[in-house]
């Protein structure tokens, strides 16, 4: 009797069970199938609660709340951990915001709890989990009337 060939889901479930990333991409899978087998995969893994979508090709590991029975995210640093590591992944250079610099060197006692990067480049998705949505700061544009007066 032949072996059963596996199908999409099972071996994206494998490669999130082997790698110990927060975060995922769509394209990570592409290997595994066309654009909606990986999809559907994702969106299954998403349904049985081993996912969550933060966005746009975005998705994080997640485990299911033992006191809730809902997924929630599996990973050390929360959202903003995983948001932080889908940036990474999509290329997008950041940086800590003013204020998590100020706390981070103790010139301030206010902890910084709004989920906040400063990228340094152009970046429109938007990231969230549970009602919380990752603040994109972005560099301040040097005024026009600034330059030659």
């Amino acid at each position: 009797m032949a072996k059963r060939r596996k199908t999409s889901r099972q071996r994206a479930e494998e490669r999130i069970a082997k790698r110990g990333d927060a975060a995922f991409l769509t394209h990570e899978f592409r290997d595994l199938g066309d654009e909606r087998q990986v999809l559907r995969a994702l969106r299954e893994l998403t349904d049985e609660g081993k996912l969550i979508r933060l966005g746009y090709g975005v998705y994080a590991r997640a485990e299911l709340s033992e006191l809730t029975g809902r997924p929630m995210l599996a990973t050390d640093d929360g959202f903003l951990g995983a948001a932080r590591q889908a940036l990474d992944k999509l290329g997008v250079p950041w940086e800590l915001t003013e204020f998590q610099r100020a706390y981070n060197e103790g010139r301030s006692t206010q902890v910084p709890v709004n989920a906040a990067v400063r990228v340094k480049s152009r970046f429109a998705r938007k990231l969230s989990h549970h009602g919380r949505q990752l603040i994109v700061e972005r560099p301040a544009r040097p005024s026009p009337h600034a330059a030659g007066t």
